[in-house]
């Protein structure tokens, strides 16, 4: 084997600390990371890793190899790259799949803006038609698949791109004819609305978590899309993603329940395939929407907490 891939394993668990880990990011399996690192110390007579049941580290050796190692593989890569970028500009087509209600929103907005910025790169961007357990979306031809669930496979490789935080809301009609919500346990006296991926809601004050678990939902759905539509109708009380919802909370068409209390933040995943042919345009791409996130950010509108602005003056 030559010197350079098994440099490459080596820096990989230096980097991960972990040989399944360091196998995820080439693409390999860890079989043949663990066995590029022993190939590597039998060539230098040295032992570099130290290997339990639970935890890989690096040797006093190992440390300084691993210092001298990854400053070759970073030279290799960035000449590598420089090269290909004489040539191998991105550009081409490129597919792109996600929920139907996280492409209806923001996220659509920052690809609409890639799209301009980047006119040689051709987006095919489809909305829904994707399941929270799909894995083969690249076999159906697409590049890129966008997700808030962590859709990890030995396959592929998942980047998390933006923060999703979660807020209590519910219509002032619903609020008027209801008892008032003074605390999170008094919200298993009242009408919610469930995604039926999240039944267990999840709340935080002061450092303190309050895990609800809805038994009973009086209307539940799988399409967050659904759940604002029957929340501004006044069904009750749901549990939404802020993007979801902003414009109406800064309508007043729903009013935050607890706003004291934090919904939780989950992430927006996207998942790529390694080594694809596409992986240069891939990586421009979600640098780009990454960083347009960041750009963006939400901030919550400031409300009364709901039994004020349904009684206050």
């Amino acid at each position: 084997m030559d010197r350079i891939t098994v440099m490459r394993s080596f820096v990989g668990v230096g980097r991960h600390g972990s040989f399944s880990q360091a196998a995820r990011h080439l693409g390999i399996s860890g079989s043949l990371v663990s066995r590029h690192v022993s190939e590597l110390e039998n060539q230098l007579g040295l032992r570099l890793v130290n290997r339990t049941a639970r935890t890989v580290t690096l040797t006093t050796v190992g440390r300084r190899y691993f210092d001298f190692s990854s400053r070759i593989i970073e030279e290799i890569e960035s000449e590598d790259e420089a090269l290909r970028g004489i040539h191998d500009r991105p550009e081409g087509p490129l597919a792109v799949i996600c929920p139907k209600w996280i492409g209806n929103l923001d996220l659509g907005e920052a690809i609409a803006d890639f799209a301009v910025d980047h006119p040689k790169i051709h987006v095919r961007f489809e909305v829904g038609g994707m399941s929270d357990r799909t894995f083969d979306f690249l076999d159906k031809g697409y590049d890129i698949a966008f997700h808030t669930r962590d859709l990890r496979d030995s396959t592929l490789l998942v980047r998390r791109v933006a923060g999703i935080d979660y807020v209590l809301c519910a219509a002032p009609s619903y609020l008027k004819l209801r008892d008032p919500i003074t605390d999170p346990v008094a919200i298993g006296e009242h009408d919610c609305l469930v995604h039926i991926n999240d039944p267990i809601w999840n709340l935080t004050h002061e450092g303190e978590q309050t895990r609800l678990k809805v038994v009973s939902a009086v209307y539940s759905s799988n399409s967050y899309l659904t759940l604002r539509k029957a929340a501004v109708r006044g069904r009750g009380i749901a549990l939404m993603p802020m993007r979801t919802v902003m414009a109406d909370l800064e309508e007043g068409s729903l009013i935050r329940v607890l706003p004291e209390y934090g919904g939780p933040e989950r992430s927006l995943y996207a998942v790529h395939s390694p080594g694809s042919h596409t992986m240069r345009k891939v990586r421009v791409f979600l640098d780009y929407i990454s960083a347009w996130f960041r750009k963006h950010p939400l901030t919550a509108p400031q409300t009364k907490s709901a039994v004020q602005a349904i009684t206050g003056p």
